[in-house]
């Protein structure tokens, strides 16, 4: 009786697998109405709303919050550069964004969310075959939500950085407004386009160049000569030191520190055995078989990014068949994505490392060989290729004009939609998006609403390093 059951459950799951995959999809041009359609429930024009309720948290007391799974000493780093504008402030708060975010309306198509969306999110990387395409270069938020949750704050980001390079609030919503109008006229493009092709589709250098102006064009020929130069073996002229005739990491502390045991008292090359181990299960056996090849030569831990400041990360410098040949790879810790607490509930995380490495997978065209995830004494990393030919755009003021700024922003907003378009449905957000600028003109007003937010939660992070409420680096946030 036992036997009859169990051969019945399996053929009823047998059954749902092939009604899954027979089952009549909508057509595009009824994706695109169904997309139209949700106009009624949610005018474009509400986008524009940004309205703070009384309760709204005090940032400050979110970054604190974070603060506590992070490791003490770099706390005063992280908040030394986020000190340093704006701008920096809103590159470390993805947190605060994200609680600001969750109440406003959305139309309730998902996507894989970037999570941490901003202008110095985006840059050139080189892809398996050594090209170079440009995309989403950082992942460690990323969390299925809704696409407002990543195309307001990239616009909110660009009227941030306007203003922080002393443009005015005309360019500030100008800037705003070209990521909102890429986004809408590309993300029609991959509506219409199959999903394999659009699986395969990434943004190389030679669309770059022909997209932007001549001065923008000359900007991005150069950030490309240089991320050509951010190889292993560039790493390893400006990390390394030749001692004994053995390259070793040199230390810059606190942002380079080569240590012997971990927080915990174990040998640093023990707990990196314990680690390797887990690592590499989650490797494809051809990747599993390339690393064996290398040979650890030394490892250091490093101070990243800016809102990942505190966070454990170290980096492992490794030999191939002789010294120059070499691979550095980074290990950085994966905490709960920011946008966790307040996206519609999916599937258990196994692994925060694991949820970095599917994301990514899932939204960037050419993701690192190396790409992978573990675990160490409860604490969950990811790891990937250390620099490898990456590069981005600097926002200085003197370097950064008002006619470049927009021009990258359009492809910014080109490079968020190839992410949704791979991760949802893009027949459905075009739809909703639609052809007129009623998007752009909401969004870039929310943009300037949002960087007025911006200004006052910078103040109080200000005020807060003023009164002694949090502890600020001095002269050691590079």
């Amino acid at each position: 009786m036992a036997d009859v059951r169990l051969q019945r459950q399996r053929q009823d799951k047998a059954r749902k697998y092939i009604e899954r995959f027979v089952a009549a999809r909508p057509t595009c041009e009824e994706r695109l109405a169904a997309g139209k359609a949700l106009r009624d429930k949610l005018p474009r024009e509400e986008h524009a709303v940004y309205s703070p309720g009384p309760r709204r948290d005090d940032p400050v007391r979110i970054l604190e919050r974070q603060n506590a799974s992070r490791l003490p000493q770099l706390v005063p780093v992280r908040y030394a550069r986020m000190l340093e504008s704006p701008f920096a402030f809103l590159r470390g708060s993805a947190a605060v964004m994200a609680a600001d975010l969750a109440p406003t309306p959305t139309t309730g198509i998902m996507v894989q969310a970037c999570g941490d969306m901003h202008v110095s999110n985006f840059g050139v990387y080189a892809s398996a075959e050594r090209r170079l395409v440009f995309g989403i270069n950082d992942f460690d938020e990323t969390f299925p939500g809704p696409w407002e949750w990543d195309l307001k704050p990239l616009a909110a980001s660009a009227a941030v950085v306007a203003r922080s390079l002393g443009y005015d609030d005309g360019l500030a919503a100008d800037a705003a407004r070209h990521i909102v109008q890429s986004y809408r006229q590309h993300i029609r493009d991959y509506a219409r386009m199959g999903y394999l092709e659009t699986w395969y589709t990434t943004i190389d250098e030679k669309a770059v160049l022909a997209a932007v102006s001549d001065e923008a064009r000359r900007r991005g020929e150069k950030i490309m000569a240089k991320a050509r130069q951010r190889t292993h073996n560039q790493v390893l002229e400006k990390m390394t030191d030749l001692i004994d005739d053995q390259h070793r990491i040199v230390e810059q502390r606190p942002f380079i520190v080569r240590e012997t045991h971990t927080e915990h008292g174990q040998s640093v090359f023990e707990a990196l055995d314990d680690f390797l181990q887990s690592y590499l299960e989650s490797l494809g056996w051809d990747r599993r078989r390339l690393l064996d090849r290398y040979q650890i030569i030394d490892v250091a831990r490093k101070v990243v990014g800016v809102g990942s400041v505190g966070t454990r990360c170290w980096v492992i410098l490794l030999k191939g068949i002789d010294d120059d040949d070499p691979l550095f790879l980074q290990i950085k810790e994966a905490q709960p994505s920011v946008l966790q607490p307040y996206a519609p509930r999916v599937a258990p995380i196994d692994n925060e490392g694991h949820r970095v490495v599917a994301g990514q997978r899932m939204i960037q065209g050419s993701p690192d060989i190396f790409l992978g995830w573990g675990e160490l004494r409860g604490v969950q990393f990811y790891v990937r290729q250390l620099r490898d030919m990456k590069g981005g755009n600097e926002f200085r003021e003197g370097r950064t004009d008002r006619d470049t700024l927009p021009d990258y922003c359009h492809v910014c907003g080109w490079a968020l939609a190839l992410a949704h378009a791979k991760s949802g449905d893009p027949a459905l957000i075009a739809g909703y998006v639609g052809k007129s600028e009623a998007l752009d003109d909401a969004i870039a007003t929310f943009a300037l609403a949002y960087a007025d937010q911006t200004e006052r939660d910078y103040g109080l992070l200000v005020k807060a390093a003023k009164s002694g409420r949090i502890e600020v680096a001095r002269g050691e946030a590079q």
